[in-house]
């Protein structure tokens, strides 16, 4: 029988990795890129490209190396643990060079359709017609990888401010935002606290006269920066403290967290403390908004009411002259070129477990990379890939549709009730209860038991220490026999780009010594958690 062709569409980080899951199925995967290189959302251009995501210059990733690196090829330890956007396309390529990924990419290849063969019933084969240099061809595909992101549409609610119409400024989104110079001198005003809309403040607030944020909600800060210097999610995202997690009330996880929070900077006094919990929002990472704020070059205001030709109005009466605004109000998604198979509403879509369309009879489509997680999304996007690379061989099976009906319906009723209503969170997920969810389908979440018993000095790394993409590579399916030394090893790559200057004393290289912290802990949260439920 001849290998199974899959057609990938789109070639960012969510490509490259279902490049390399196809290849290690067996499977014979074609790619096709818009665009002239790799890279996706991740690679900067001077000017936005229609139909990719696009990205300003100075950005860095707000996942740390270790969290988001693909899980059986570790970031360089020199490279840094917060990456600017230059060094994410190095490892980029660098992946793609290893795993020998881009002979298989056709680059400046635009997919305009999507449908079902006659015999889809049957074969769930898929016609997809691509145009090249104004060319169209068809092909017949066995599956198809949608890998395009969720950031590609602009979403930019001009009707809810009204008076824009007449501003004699100039306005434009923040994907059309590239660097601040056009600004210089200028009363600005940013549009949203997700972390475009922090980000591109603080780094007007050098440039500009004034800045000027406006925030509906308010919005709880993160920083990149954790306890000890050590990046916050290596520190924080841990199968342990999701444990912790599980087993408080939310208010209970949300009072610690936003203290935490408000140990750094008064969220009430910085004028950010939103109405809702920290965990009710996609949370927004920075570290320099509480100095820019300190310092009087970002003054935070909230709603604007209207615009006039000169001025913005705010919901509290009052009034700023303002020359330009950068609307940081997220974005929309949509599938054109699939014809009928999924049906897109206010960024609401039907998948189950934010892959797989219910509707189809041969489970031969899936999504990657199309939720929105609290943590890193590359890890994510690969096991998404893992899991339906096999669904398309047979190797596993979706459950029936009625059953994956009622899960979407689940997912779609939690989500309500504890985000707050917004088109940003329609494809949110939790990091590791999402990634076991994964694991589990693929037969590769992490036995603790097993390891306790055979390996006690990985599996306290492994409950305690990060939630690391390794992980996912200690056995079943595409086990890797670097995963163990990867895991043992990662906090010497943390430890590695800050160590520039000799030292005497070694900073720590292992969660072990630190379980003695670990149980204190527990009996502070308990305290905590007694005190909470106890108050009047």
């Amino acid at each position: 029988m001849a290998a199974q062709q899959v057609a990938i569409i789109g070639a960012g980080a969510s490509g490259l990795c279902a490049l390399k899951c196809c290849l290690d199925e067996g499977l014979v995967p074609t790619c096709f890129e818009r665009s002239g290189d790799i890279g996706g959302l991740w690679r900067f251009e001077e000017y936005p490209e229609e139909g990719r995501a696009s990205i300003y210059r100075s950005v860095i990733i707000n996942a740390s190396k270790e969290m988001m690196c693909f899980s059986d090829f570790p970031i360089p330890e020199d490279f840094p643990n917060y990456m600017h956007n230059s060094k994410i396309m190095e490892y980029f390529r660098m992946y793609a060079q290893h795993f020998d990924l881009l002979r298989h990419v056709h680059f400046r290849t635009s997919v305009c359709r999507v449908a079902k063969c006659p015999d889809f019933a049957t074969t769930g084969q898929w016609e997809v017609v691509t145009e090249s240099e104004g060319k169209q061809e068809a092909a017949i595909f066995d599956a198809v990888l949608v890998c395009t992101g969720h950031h590609t549409e602009a979403h930019l609610p001009l009707s809810t401010f009204p008076g824009l119409e007449k501003f004699e400024g100039w306005y434009l989104h923040s994907r059309d935002y590239k660097s601040p110079q056009s600004f210089l001198g200028k009363r600005v005003v940013v549009v949203g606290t997700g972390n475009s809309g922090i980000d591109i403040a603080v780094e007007l607030s050098h440039i500009a006269k004034q800045v000027f944020l406006s925030t509906k909600r308010g919005t709880w800060v993160l920083h990149r920066v954790g306890d000890d210097g050590y990046p916050f999610d290596f520190s924080y995202i841990s199968r342990f403290r999701e444990l912790l997690h599980s087993l408080l009330p939310q208010n209970a996880s949300s009072f610690l967290l936003e203290r935490k929070l408000n140990a750094r900077f008064d969220h009430v006094l910085y004028g950010l403390q939103p109405q809702h919990r920290v965990f009710h929002q996609h949370p927004t990472v920075n570290d320099d908004l509480p100095n820019c704020i300190i310092s009087g070059s970002v003054l935070v205001k909230p709603n604007i009411q209207k615009f006039t030709e000169t001025s913005a109005i705010f919901s509290d009466g009052t009034r700023e002259d303002i020359d330009a605004v950068v609307f940081a109000t997220g974005y929309s998604f949509s599938f054109p070129f699939l014809e009928g198979c999924v049906k897109v509403v206010e960024n609401q879509i039907s998948l189950y477990k934010f892959m797989f369309p219910i509707n189809l009879e041969k489970p031969t489509l899936a999504f990657i990379g199309l939720i929105q997680p609290l943590g890193p999304i590359m890890p994510i996007s690969e096991l998404q890939c893992r899991w339906a690379t096999r669904v398309f061989k047979g190797l596993q099976d979706l459950p029936p549709s009625t059953n994956m009906l009622a899960d979407i319906t689940q997912t779609k009723e939690k989500m309500a009730k504890r985000y707050v209503k917004s088109q940003r969170h329609t494809i949110q997920v939790d990091y590791i209860p999402y990634m076991d969810e994964l694991a589990c389908q693929v037969g590769v979440k992490p036995n603790l038991l097993t390891l306790f018993l055979t390996d006690p000095k990985l599996a306290l790394e492994v409950a305690f220490g990060p939630c690391t993409p390794y992980q996912y590579r200690l056995r079943g399916p595409g086990e890797w026999a670097g995963a163990r030394e990867a895991i043992l090893t990662q906090w010497q790559r943390v430890v590695r780009p800050l160590q520039t200057r000799a030292r005497d004393c070694p900073p720590r290289s292992s969660t072990v010594p630190h379980i003695f912290k670990v149980f204190f802990s527990i009996g502070l949260i308990v305290a905590t958690l007694a005190y909470v439920l106890l108050s009047p």
